[in-house]
Formats: C-alpha cells, structure tokens, sequence
C-alpha cells in the first residue's frame, strides 16, 4: 500500500482547512441526520410533490401493473444453490413480498414445476417479531452444511442480525449462535466456533463504519467472552474471517486486512496463531482446489517471475501455504490476453471455473489439476455473444450451473458436469417481451485520450437515423465491475417494447478489460471515465440513433455519481437523467454512511490536496450553478441506504430547490442500497422511473 503522507504537517493542515470551508459553505450539513424528524419531513414533503406528478400521468398505473407482474411472475428462474446435496432458492412473489427460503432436489428441480418445501418464510417471521426482515443470505457450516448463519436486515440496510438456523429440524437454534445487529464479518471455524469480527464494544469500527477486531466465539459462551485473534486498525476499511474449503476435505480459515478498497493483508489462522501471508497488497486468496490455494493478482508481482501480471491467477500449495506463509513458492494458473479479463471464480470437488470476457463476450473455463503440477484447461461450450456467469457449484461432485443471457436473448440455466464437460438445459425464461423487431450492435466511441470505448445498443431494426430515437444509456465505471450484457424484462416491456433505444457503455473504471482498464481513472484520474461516458452519447448523436433532445442517462451508486458529474459538466448532451442511490457530495463522503472506505477508489480529501482540487472542480454538489442549464433530473434513494447514504441525494436536491432549479426526488423509506425492501416498493420505484423517462423522451 503507498501510504497516505500524514507525516507531512502541511499538507495534513492545508486539507483541514479545506474540508472546514466546506462544511461552512454548507447550510444542507442537517440533511444529514438520517433519521431527525427535521429530515425526514423535507423528504416526505418532496416525495409528495414528485408522487403526484408522476403518479397522476396516465402511463404510471399500467407501467407500475407490468413492473408488478414481471417481478412476481411464476415462470421466471428460480436461481438454485447447492446445499447438503438438495437445491436451494429464495423466492418472492406477489404472495411472498419478503419472500421464502426453500427447497428440494436437484431431480425435482430439472422437472417443469419443481415441489418446494418452504424452509424459511421471511413474511411470516417478520410479521410474527413485528420487524421489516429483508433475507440477506445464508452461510453454511461445511462440509454437512446442516446448520446455516441466515442474515436478516431491517428495512434492508447492510447490517445485518445473525441467527443459527437448523437445516434439519427447519427452525432456528434455541441458544445457537447469535449475533446482534452490525455490520459483520463472519466465518463458520467449525462446527462449535465462529471467526467474528463486529462491533464489540462500542466504537469498536474504523472510520469506514467496519469491524476491525477478529475474536473466536464458542457454542454455548456470550459475546463477552470470545477470545481476540487479530486486531487491526480504526484507519483500515475494515477486517474480516472466511473459512475456504474444498472437495477433498481440505479447509483454510483466514483473515482479510482491507487497508483501503484495493489494498489488503492477508492472514492465515493456524493453531500457532494468525500470520502474515507474503503477498502484494492487490494479490487476494479466492479459491481451494483439491488442496492448491487459488490466488487473483490484480497487480503484477514481479517478484514471482515475469509471466505474473496484474489479472492473472497463480498457485500455492497448501500445506507448504500454512507451514510457511512468509515465504511462498506461487505458480502459474491462468493469464489473460490483451482484449480478454477475468469475471468470476467457482470450483466443483476437484476443478476449478473461471468466467472470462473476451471483448466483452463471456466464456466458462474448466480447470482441472494435473498430477504433478499443472492443470488441463477446456472452453465449456456455450452460446456465443453472451454474458455468461458462473452458478452454485457443488463441492460433493463435479456439478455446477451456468447462465447465459443477453439484451434480447432471455436468461437460460445450464446444468454442467465438469469432469465431462457436458452441459443441458435446466430451465429457460419465458421471452418477457417481443424482441423479434429489435438488433444489438456492439459499436466503439473514441474517448478524449484516443481511447476507443465499446459500447453495446439495442433498439428497433427499422429506426430512421434521424435523432428521433427515445434512448436510455447506462455504465458504471468504477470499482473494477463490468458492464456485461444482460437479459431485462423490465427494460425490454417498458421501454424496448414502446420504440426506445438502451446503450451500455464499457468505459474505463470496470473491469471490462482487466485491472489496466480500472486503475486508468483512479483517484484524480477520474476525469477520464467521464469524458468516455460522454464520448459515448455523442457517438450515438453523431450516428444519429437518437439527438440530446431524445436521449437520457441513469446510474447507481457509483453510477449516480458518473450521471451526476454529466448533468453538470455536460448537460447539452441529455435531455433526462436519473441519479439512483447516488454519490454527490466527495468533498464530505468520508463523512457519510461507509464513504471513507472508498477512499482507494475516488482518492483521499483529507489528505492529499491533489485530490481535493480535483473534486472540488468536480463534485456534483458542489459544482451546480444558480444559472446552469441543466435537464431536470429524477433522484432516487433510499431511507435504509446505509451504504452510499441518502443524504447526497438529499442535499443535491436542495441545492437545485435553493437555486430555483427543477428536479423530481423520491425517496423510499426502506429498501437499502437497491429499489426497494419487497416487490412492490421496488415495482413502484421503476414505474417512477419509467414514467420520468417517457415524459422527457417520448413526449
């Protein structure tokens, strides 16, 4: 990690400084008290203004009828997970909005209409306890995986409550393990002990809002009483456990120092105590595989011979990995090519899966270890121009599911067999939409620097090149995530189908190509994922698919910040843009909800004056004009986000309420960092959406 200059008195004094002319600057500091009643009756006042708008066009009750349908429909994948030998699914529809864990078998599950046995009902036990449960997961105790840790979050915020479920008896365990409310890190050691690491006493969290303590907690003891392993620090992201495993009955318990969002230590827990692993600080463990620890470089490791560059996965063995982790003799897995990058990792009981992208089109890898050393690889054959995706795997057999998908190519689960490579159809989406009059083009926009920016678009075979095209375009840009195409009845039915247009745009910041193409727009680099996005619109004005009058914009967290900065430095290019569970304001984001743990992604204000001058010119909130023309935007967040926080979203719109500046605001009151806690918040939310975009595109 190259660590912040916090030595350097000036500098530290000088960003001080900055940060306190900020905060006076600011008269909207009140909107970020969550939960004050003072917030919360601006919020309640502005969602009215914007449901009363939007709600009374004559088009919001038939798109939120089909937003409804479509989420709660019966024929749509019910995604599986291996577990103790029998498939499992969590499920909501329009009788279960929370929703129901259940399950049955893998032959019942290849059968047309699969009998499920409910195992948790998520609605029930919410309304039996009076709590707004959101299911966020289950971990389960390997290799029986007959108890589980289920996650619950009120309201769908990222903390979360845990509770020991027993698999075999269908009920919670009366004084099983029990972990309170917090945002926690977890790992089953076995059968008797947990790895923790939460809130133990209060202000046990860095400044990222993170657990930083790792302590051993026995069956049968209170929290008081678990054991410390590792400590780390109040200035790291945060610190957690995870418990590997593989096929042949091997297990790694370690432990992840997060330094920043990038950076971390890793550590191996022996009966000798924790200690270091003798890696880079972008090297991290994914994978065991019949007893060879799978290691993912997103940084090249020089050290480790010339063939090792950033994107690659090596090797370890195990046992030489716990006898000795300062010192690692690593080997060559997997090494990707200039225009290809690595998706995912998964593992059978003795292969390993890795999803790929070639130009942005998926492949599945099978890996399967060679005596002696070595693996034999084989391309799992698959449709082509596809977004594929890795499944559960079992780690009792070679079985694993894979999924394949496009823009107008609906979702189809694969059923595959490792050690044969055979594939079969479990199941198939129904086509939610008429794509016969549509196309799909994978077209390039040349970015500022040069750079050529694919981009994919989906709109009617007949349109007229003219600019009357409705068209909605998307991208992310940041985290190393890629945009992938995917298969979206709700985009398909509620705006593909009514003649608009949808583009998505692989600029610089995912991972579309490998780490190169993240670590481009890092910190102050930033600028250069912004100027792709907007090379991107004017290319589709220039080929003329659609003109600024008829093309709008939308994003997400790190999306809605991407969104946001384009309203602002280039709001001649669109007519419409929705910012969605946004970052607004990076001048104060280490103060809100878990900012500060983004710091390796958007660069420090608090320390370094480089990157306080470049979010000072760029930051959102601080750079709209009184007398700036911009389009009217849609912001939407949510109440119970305790990950990007509400309070950006809040205090742009009062801004823009303050200069005289029109906009529509929606916050929902539940839902966390998504659209909703259940199917009808989340369906209201998208015809909100819809119904905005159709007013300033269609009309």
């Amino acid at each position: 990690m190259r660590l912040l200059a916090l030595a350097l008195p000036l500098l530290a004094v000088c960003s001080a400084a900055a940060v306190a002319q900020g905060v006076s600057d600011d008269p909207y500091i009140w909107l970020e008290e969550k939960d004050s009643p003072r917030a919360l009756a601006w919020v309640e006042a502005r969602n009215a203004v914007t449901v009363k708008k939007l709600e009374a066009d004559p088009r919001y009750a038939t798109l939120y009828s089909e937003a409804l349908a479509l989420a709660s429909a019966k024929d749509r994948i019910p995604m599986p997970r291996f577990i103790g030998g029998e498939i499992y699914n969590f499920w909501q529809d329009a009788d279960h909005l929370r929703g129901i864990w259940r399950k049955t078998s893998l032959a019942n599950y290849r059968t047309a209409n699969p009998q499920w046995q409910t195992v948790l009902d998520i609605d029930a036990l919410g309304k039996a306890e009076g709590k707004s449960w959101v299911w966020k997961g289950a971990q389960c105790l390997q290799p029986a995986e007959t108890r589980c840790l289920v996650s619950l979050s009120d309201g769908g915020e990222d903390a979360v409550e845990v509770r020991e479920f027993d698999l075999a008896t269908g009920r919670f365990v009366e004084g099983g393990f029990r972990l309170p409310r917090a945002k926690s890190d977890f790992a089953w050691e076995d059968e008797n002990h947990l790895l923790v690491a939460t809130e133990w006493s209060p202000g046990d969290l860095t400044e990222s809002g993170y657990p930083y303590v790792v302590k051993r907690l026995t069956r049968g003891r209170p929290l008081a009483d678990a054991v410390e392993i590792y400590r780390g620090e109040k200035k790291d992201v945060g610190v957690g456990p995870a418990l590997l495993h593989d096929g042949q009955g091997n297990s790694l318990p370690i432990i992840q120092r997060s330094l920043d969002f990038f950076h971390s230590q890793t550590f191996v827990v022996t009966p000798a105590g924790v200690r270091q692993v003798a890696m880079p600080e972008k090297v991290t463990i994914d994978e065991l595989v019949a007893g060879r620890v799978i290691l993912k470089l997103d940084e090249d490791w020089s050290a480790a011979g010339p063939r090792f560059k950033a994107g690659s996965l090596a090797e370890v063995d195990l046992a030489a990995l716990i006898a000795n982790p300062g010192k690692l003799a690593p080997r060559l897995v997997w090494s990707p090519g200039p225009r290809s990058a690595l998706e995912g990792v998964g593992s059978t009981k003795g292969r390993l899966l890795l999803a790929t992208l070639d130009n942005v089109r998926g492949r599945v890898l099978a890996l399967t270890p060679k005596r002696g050393g070595g693996w034999t690889t084989s391309t799992l054959k698959l449709p082509d121009n596809l977004a594929l995706d890795l499944g559960s795997s079992d780690l009792r057999s070679e079985q694993m599911f894979v999924t394949a998908s496009g823009f107008t190519t609906p979702t189809t689960l694969y059923l595959g067999e490792g050690s044969s490579g055979k594939l079969a159809v479990a199941k198939t989406l129904p086509a939610k939409f008429d794509a016969g009059p549509l196309t799909v083009r994978q077209l390039e926009a040349t970015s500022s620097d040069g750079t050529k920016i694919p981009y994919f678009v989906v709109h009617r075979k007949d349109i007229a090149y003219d600019g009357s095209t409705p068209t909605l375009l998307g991208a992310y840009g940041g985290f190393q995530v890629s945009s992938t195409p995917y298969y979206s009845a709700l985009t398909g039915r509620l705006w593909l189908e009514r003649g608009g247009a949808f583009a998505l745009a692989n600029i610089r910041g995912g991972g579309e190509f490998g780490p190169a193409w993240h670590q481009a727009g890092l910190g102050t680099k930033r600028q250069i994922i912004y100027d792709d996005f907007a090379a991107v619109g004017r290319d589709l004005i220039a080929r003329k698919i659609t003109s600024p009058r008829r093309l709008g914009i939308q994003g997400g967290s790190n999306g809605g910040l991407l969104v946001g900065v384009q309203m602002i430095q280039n709001p001649e290019l669109w007519n419409a843009v929705a910012i969605q569970i946004p970052l607004l304001d990076m001048i104060r984001i280490s103060k809100i909800a878990a900012g500060a743990s983004w710091q390796g992604e958007y660069g420090d204000v608090n320390a370094d004056p480089a990157v306080m001058e470049f979010w000072r010119k760029t930051s959102p909130y601080q750079n709209l004009r009184k007398d700036g023309k911009y389009p009217e935007p849609f912001i939407f967040t949510t109440t119970k986000d305790d990950r990007t926080g509400p309070q950006h979203a809040r205090k742009f719109a009062a801004r823009m309420e303050e200069y005289g500046l029109p906009f529509y605001y929606y916050e929902n009151t539940e839902g966390g960092h998504g659209a909703g806690a259940d199917i009808k918040q989340a369906a209201r939310s998208n015809a909100l959406t819809m119904t905005y975009f159709m007013r300033k595109l269609m009309d």
